[in-house]
């Protein structure tokens, strides 16, 4: 016995500018109701990194980004159901845990891992944050 199932459209999600178009890849891809993005680095809208040197500024501008590209495919931070967070610098996580209770307040908490890597696209990001959120 076989099951068809109906063919679900994938939907490139950007932003004006979208910066992630240069490198060839989407800011996020919605499928149904889900939401997957791509890694939200601290960059501004024309692709510079913001906050060199400073994790809390970095932190807060992958937020932002990822707020956009969420709000942008129908979703948003509260409806953020999955991250999964890359730092070149485990001990961050104390600063990064204030930001997540600021950005992620609501219950139940999102499933979230946090990973120390040697580095990231750019050698002066110092985060990078990547979600799966529901459109409701």
């Amino acid at each position: 016995m076989s099951a068809t199932q109906p063919a679900v459209d994938r939907v490139r999600v950007s932003a004006k500018p979208d910066w992630y178009e240069s490198a060839g890849i989407s800011l996020g891809i919605r499928v149904g109701n889900l939401v997957f993005t791509s890694g939200q680095a601290p960059i501004d809208d024309r692709g510079a990194t913001v906050g060199v040197g400073d994790f809390e500024a970095q932190a807060r501008q992958a937020l932002a980004n990822l707020s956009t590209v969420l709000t942008n495919a129908g979703s948003s931070l509260a409806d953020t159901v999955k991250a999964t967070v890359f730092v070149t610098d485990i001990t961050r996580q104390d600063v990064y845990a204030r930001l997540r209770a600021e950005h992620f307040p609501d219950e139940p908490h999102l499933a979230e891992s946090f990973v120390e890597v040697s580095s990231l696209a750019d050698p002066e990001w110092m985060i990078e944050i990547e979600a799966i959120g529901l459109v409701r």
